[in-house]
């Protein structure tokens, strides 16, 4: 096997090896079977929360096993593919054999930094959302074409996304738009998106000259049901309101929209997707989420800079450039990860800079554990 070839396997094999390491390999079968026949016990769902857990641990286990036996099989077939390709002289063989490898590495790989995805709530789903900043009609504008960049990044991985509540701009793009996204860590991989989001470009509004946009990315966890966050109703306060919408049928002709204002910690959250009834319970939950990641927040202040929300969209504040005039790069200003690909990027390609962000915090968790912290 030539060296390059055997690099990648080398790589291929570490990625494997951290993956048995984070399931804790010589013990997932028996827990499997253990989950297996916790499952088939008939009293199991007389507790519906307890069943639930139960269940998504489970399914958490079968995927890791899974994954690891897939990528396995994958490498063995392929080195297989190179040793006969290499007895037979048949370099065509060889060579499509190489970059399945290669293409299997970047795979492997994705999936080690996906099973350091174990934080309390990294499995949860999630709620996103973004605010318009400093920059008037170009900061609305901005902030729709982020809604339209984790939308199709959520998409892509087939997640589930359902629109909470929206505020249009005033003359074009949005102030605000609140997001639940559903599906296995999707809180995990969006909780690094938080923060100011900065864009350069010339403007689209007929100006003609280069402007900076600013808007901030709000993401915390939906708290599960077995998850109890108690709300004093003595420190929320609740109000109505009419949605101004994009317009059309899609309009409330009733005051049906709900925000929430808790006064201790000045967060408020909004509904206006559905009937009123609905829209407390949405908005009352998501409530419980930002309290819940306040708590998380301040449990992983000694690792990890909590991502806050409440700095100003502005100058100083940004986690990210979207450069699109004079020259094209976008560039996470905490991991230096980089790419020219802008448009990529505006449509969804953000798995580089999550990745990129998630591999950092890991590694500041591992220092700050063995300091001691």
């Amino acid at each position: 096997m030539r060296a390059e070839a055997q690099n990648t396997v080398t790589e291929i094999e570490k990625s494997l090896e951290l993956l048995r390491q984070r399931v804790d390999w010589d013990t997932a079968q028996h827990r499997l079977e253990e989950f297996n026949a916790r499952v088939e016990d008939p009293n199991l769902w007389d507790d519906p929360a307890k069943a639930q857990a139960l269940m998504k641990d489970r399914q958490a286990l079968v995927d890791a096993i899974d994954t690891h036996n897939a990528l396995q099989q994958e490498l063995s077939d392929n080195v297989e593919l190179i040793e006969l390709g290499e007895m037979e002289e048949d370099e065509e063989v060889v060579t499509e054999a190489e970059q399945a490898l290669k293409a299997l590495k970047e795979k492997a790989a994705e999936k080690e930094l996906e099973a350091l995805l174990n934080g309390e709530a990294d499995a949860n789903d999630t709620f996103l959302e973004i605010n318009a900043g400093a920059g008037g009609t170009e900061a609305c504008d901005w902030a729709s074409m982020l809604q339209r960049m984790y939308v199709r990044w959520a998409e892509k991985r087939g997640y589930k996304v359902e629109l909470q509540s929206e505020e249009a701009g005033g003359e074009a793009g949005i102030k605000s738009c609140s997001y639940k996204i559903s599906g296995h860590n999707a809180y995990g991989w969006l909780k690094s998106e938080s923060g100011v989001h900065r864009l350069v470009r010339i403007s689209p509004f007929g100006k003609g000259t280069r402007e900076t946009s600013f808007a901030s990315v709000w993401v915390y966890p939906v708290v599960d049901d077995n998850i109890e966050i108690e709300v004093n109703p003595a420190d929320i306060r609740i109000d109505t309101y009419r949605s101004s919408g994009a317009g059309g049928q899609h309009v409330n002709t009733t005051d049906s929209a709900v925000r929430i204002t808790h006064h201790p910690t000045g967060i408020v959250v909004t509904s206006s997707e559905k009937s009123q009834h609905q829209n407390r319970d949405i908005a009352m939950k998501a409530l419980k989420s930002r309290l819940y990641q306040l708590e998380l927040d301040r449990r992983n202040a000694a690792i990890n800079e909590a991502h806050d929300s409440k700095g100003s969209a502005g100058w100083g504040n940004q986690i990210r450039s979207y450069v699109l005039q004079p020259y094209q790069m976008v560039k996470d200003l905490r991991t230096n990860h980089e790419t020219s690909d802008t448009s990529g990027v505006l449509d969804g390609a953000l798995d580089g800079f999550m990745a990129a962000t998630l591999a950092q915090n890991v590694a500041g968790k591992s220092r700050a554990e063995a300091a001691g912290e």
